[in-house]
């Protein structure tokens, strides 16, 4: 009797499942929201953010 076939999907790596789930419909918001907050904590860190105090 032959051996059986071993049939199933193969393992996906850490970089490609990561990217799945950041791309996935269902985590949209929550990537945007992350996103946006990095860029504005960045924002207010560097020196752009006097741009935003009132001239005195």
């Amino acid at each position: 009797m032959p051996p059986k076939r071993v049939t199933g999907r193969s393992n996906k790596g850490f970089l490609s499942s990561t990217y799945e789930a950041l791309t996935s419909p269902e985590n949209a918001s929550v990537v945007r929201s992350v996103t946006i907050f990095g860029v504005a904590v960045a924002f207010l860190a560097s020196p752009w953010s006097e741009y935003l105090l009132p001239p005195i």
